[in-house]
């Protein structure tokens, strides 16, 4: 099957003298850590594709995490290529056989039956599609038919003063819709898990999982770091956090960018965030111990002082990207083993639902003590959000909560009661 592999990309000029040909390294500054590309089953490169990406890692507007996430989408559909036997280039005379048109079909079909969400078929789609126009401008790809149907449609779009305006935008018949339902939607689309189900998992993780994944998930629960932020915490940061003035049982951390030392934060954002004095504690005690020693013992000079090693000495993740292999794997086998042992809530949970539960957590107690408006600030601030707009979704979605289940308890006694009565009738 076709794989994704990142490599570290140092471009060179060619320099030719007589006839000798030599390369020189280009400036430091065009070097790409973790530049995607894409091989075929048979081991060739996939040059048109990986142009394409590398001209995405270097136009100056798209990250590296952007242009990794595009690679993954395409690696879907060079593996339905070779799974289907198609070529990327086969647009014949009939639209129903050609390959786009019959990739939107198996990306319908999987969605439909459940295998993919509806989030991840529209993307997917939409970066191949991405992909197509690229090759068409640039004359790689010129095929007799048309690839697709183009059309203009009109997007309705708001601003902070609620005032509407309509954009227009080009999409083809071949894009699919995403249509979200109703209702307040969190980071990514996930939900918290209950502080009853969050100490359960955090209880049985500690018995049968590593200690890395037990403190990288605590962390996550009680500080709400992204998995990115925790693969690329350093000791010293550890080290250098103050105690937090307005609550003696927390300390800051400086993390982002601009801290010293830097830590990767999703966007850029260089702030501080708050974390309990006895994890911070225990996070060190961890980093002083044997085990991560040895592990650092293995790692490259720069990793060295990171607080999360593989026990090959390796990153949990890359830097600027919130994807982790390495955990994904323990998860999977902890979703096995929360399953076997009755922790419904475990059996689907992802690794960044462990920041929606602190923020969903912390906007609850700030709503009790101070309101919706001191929450919304404050959990901005602890979050490191941008944007007010997403912090808002938390406290929407913690003030509904004992609405939602008022009503609920509301409709099962009432419903209890009709079936009572019913039962009691026919006897």
């Amino acid at each position: 099957m076709a794989r994704l592999e990142s490599i570290v990309f140092e471009p060179q000029h060619v320099c030719v003298r007589g006839k000798q040909i030599s390369y020189i390294a280009a400036v430091a500054s065009d070097r790409i850590e973790s530049l995607p590309q894409l091989f075929w089953a048979d081991g060739y490169p996939w040059p048109e594709a990986n142009l394409w990406l590398y001209e995405r890692a270097t136009n100056g507007a798209t990250t590296i995490r952007t242009v990794q996430s595009e690679a993954t989408a395409l690696l879907h559909y060079a593996k339905w290529l070779e799974t289907t036997d198609c070529s990327w280039t086969d647009f014949p005379q009939r639209r129903a056989h050609r390959c786009l048109v019959r990739f939107r079909g198996a990306l319908v079909k999987a969605r439909d039956s459940g295998q993919l969400a509806p989030s991840t078929a529209s993307g997917r789609m939409r970066t191949t599609l991405a992909f197509y126009r690229w090759a068409a401008a640039t004359g790689l790809l010129s095929p007799t038919w048309p690839m697709w149907a183009e059309r203009v449609v009109g997007v309705r779009v708001s601003d902070a003063f609620g005032i509407e305006r309509t954009i227009s935008v080009a999409t083809c018949d071949l894009s699919i819709p995403n249509r979200t339902a109703a209702g307040e939607r969190l980071e990514d689309g996930l939900l918290p898990v209950t502080a009853q189900d969050r100490d359960k998992g955090l209880a049985l993780c500690r018995q049968v999982c590593s200690q890395e994944l037990f403190l990288m998930l605590t962390a996550g629960f009680f500080t709400g770091m992204r998995i990115g932020s925790l693969a690329d915490l350093k000791v010293d940061t550890l080290l250098n956090a103050i105690p937090e003035p307005a609550a003696t049982d927390f300390m800051r951390l400086a993390i982002g960018p601009g801290a010293d030392p830097p830590v990767a934060t999703k966007f850029g954002v260089t702030g501080s965030i708050w974390i309990p004095r006895v994890l911070n504690d225990l996070l060190l005690e961890y980093a002083h111990g044997t085990r991560r020693l040895l592990r650092a013992a293995q790692a490259a000079p720069a990793d060295r002082d990171l607080v999360f090693l593989t026990r090959y000495g390796n990153r949990y993740a890359h830097r600027s990207t919130e994807r982790s292999p390495a955990i994904n794997v323990q998860m999977h086998a902890f979703r096995k083993t929360a399953a076997a042992h009755g922790l419904q809530a475990w059996t689907q949970f992802r690794f960044h639902q462990s920041r929606a539960t602190f923020a969903t957590e912390l906007a609850r107690i700030a709503i009790e003590a101070g309101g919706s408006i001191f929450a919304l600030a404050l959990v901005k601030e602890a979050l490191l959000h941008r944007s007010e707009a997403t912090t808002l979704r938390y406290i929407r979605f913690v003030e509904k909560t004992p609405v939602k289940s008022r009503i609920a308890n509301e409709f099962t006694r009432k419903f209890l009661n009709l079936v009572e009565r019913k039962i009691g009738g026919v006897r």
